[in-house]
């Protein structure tokens, strides 16, 4: 008879009363309610939000003097292997220099658009359209 006990420990431990089953799936169906954003809590994300974008725009701000010192490099070591002179090839650098510092402007504006519609969007979703009451 030391089968049906050792068979019987075994199908106990597996086994639970149907009472604590409902009760335990119960439980994983319940999800907690999201808690709503608290005014401090809002603050500090509005807060680390701004931040962000701060540091963004940061980085943005380097994208047309980047854009212009290489586009100055490269078209100033060609300028040099093709033996220019150096009146010709000043002239020639100072122009590219600012028709890349304006496309590097050109780049930045876009880009500062295109976070702005994000925002915007993001803005869009996060909003609660009320129904009017009907009377």
């Amino acid at each position: 008879m030391d089968w049906e006990e050792k068979k019987n420990e075994e199908t106990d431990g597996v086994a639970a009363d149907p009472e604590t089953e409902e009760s335990e799936e119960s439980t994983e169906e319940v999800e907690p309610e999201e808690e709503l954003e608290t005014a401090a809590q809002r603050e500090a994300r509005e807060k680390r939000e701004e931040e962000e974008r701060q540091a963004k725009a940061r980085k943005r701000r380097l994208i047309p003097p980047f854009v212009m010192l290489l586009a100055g490099a490269v078209v100033s070591i060609v300028m040099r292997i093709w033996r220019y002179e150096l009146q010709p090839m000043l002239i020639i650098l100072l122009c590219v220099l600012l028709g890349f510092y304006f496309v590097g402007r050109i780049l930045q504006i876009m880009l500062d658009r295109f976070e702005l519609q994000i925002q915007e969007a993001h803005m869009e979703e996060g909003e609660v359209i009320e129904k009017e009451p009907e009377s």
